[in-house]
């Protein structure tokens, strides 16, 4: 390990920013071919939550996500994400938002040709002066907040590694440092673990855990697996057809209520560990 790792100040604030709330007052999101992507939807998470939202493809759960952090438009209805108005905000006022959301995607979203390290610090962007995300000079602190974010998910030995020389689940966990590296108020992860091996994506459903519990960060997380809902969601919400149609405990959800969710019967497919 270089002197550079050695050199991690063990002093950092282990803390998150205060985290936010999320409130939803009747929230219809209709896109412009006339598809419904969320149907009158009220919804409060606490500040500090940890959520699972399942439900298939087409349910609602990732248009859920994009309209929390403002890049799908409210079309009727209250938004609320913190001390934000999200629905009808201006392009600065959602700028300054997802500054403070830390976004975690299914595709890692990476730079494949850039260190992990400078992956990291892609986070920091909304706190950092253009010059210098130009021409790729970060302050130490932002150094520090990279390597501990790495840190924490378990990933600081491959600081200088390209991240394209990283396995699936390693680069999940380079997303994830990314997303803490923003000292985010709300993490949101779509479908985070959908393409990875099990044992993989306990591993990483474990980071976005003890982030949770850790740094006290509100955690939405989909999922259409439902052991891993219930496993690693304190609440969970399921969405069918743009609607919530449960809302409750993670760990009382029943195979009948994943069926009432998936307005299906369950099959192997539905179970990580199946």
């Amino acid at each position: 390990m270089s002197d550079q790792i050695q050199h991690v100040d063990a002093a950092a604030p282990a803390a998150a920013s205060t985290p936010w709330s999320i409130r939803l007052d009747e929230v219809t999101v209709r896109y412009p071919n006339g598809t419904i992507g969320l149907n009158r939807v009220s919804l409060d998470i606490e500040a500090g939550e940890m959520v699972a939202v399942v439900g298939l493809s087409g349910s609602g759960k990732s248009t859920l996500i994009r309209t929390i952090n403002g890049l799908v438009p409210v079309t009727s209805g209250a938004l609320d994400v913190g001390e934000h108005r999200v629905s009808g905000a201006s392009s600065r006022t959602l700028r300054r938002l997802r500054g403070d959301i830390g976004m975690v995607f299914q595709g890692f979203n990476l730079a494949g040709r850039a260190s992990v390290l400078h992956n990291v610090l892609v986070g920091r962007l909304a706190h950092t002066p253009l010059w210098r995300t130009l021409l790729g000079v970060y302050p130490e602190a932002d150094k520090q907040l990279a390597y501990h974010a790495l840190d924490r998910v378990g990933i600081l030995p491959k600081l200088h590694s390209r991240a394209s020389e990283l396995s699936g689940g390693q680069q999940q966990r380079v997303a994830i440092a990314r997303a803490l590296a923003q000292e985010p108020r709300i993490v949101l992860a779509d479908e985070p673990v959908a393409s990875l091996d099990p044992p993989t994506a306990h591993g990483v459903m474990n980071d976005l855990r003890r982030i949770n519990r850790d740094l006290g960060i509100t955690v939405l997380v989909n999922l259409h697996l439902l052991d891993l809902a219930r496993e690693y969601g304190a609440r969970m919400i399921g969405m069918r057809a743009g609607e919530i149609v449960y809302d409750g405990p993670a760990t009382s959800a029943t195979d009948a209520d994943f069926e009432s969710i998936y307005g299906r019967s369950l099959t192997p497919d539905d179970r990580l560990d199946a």
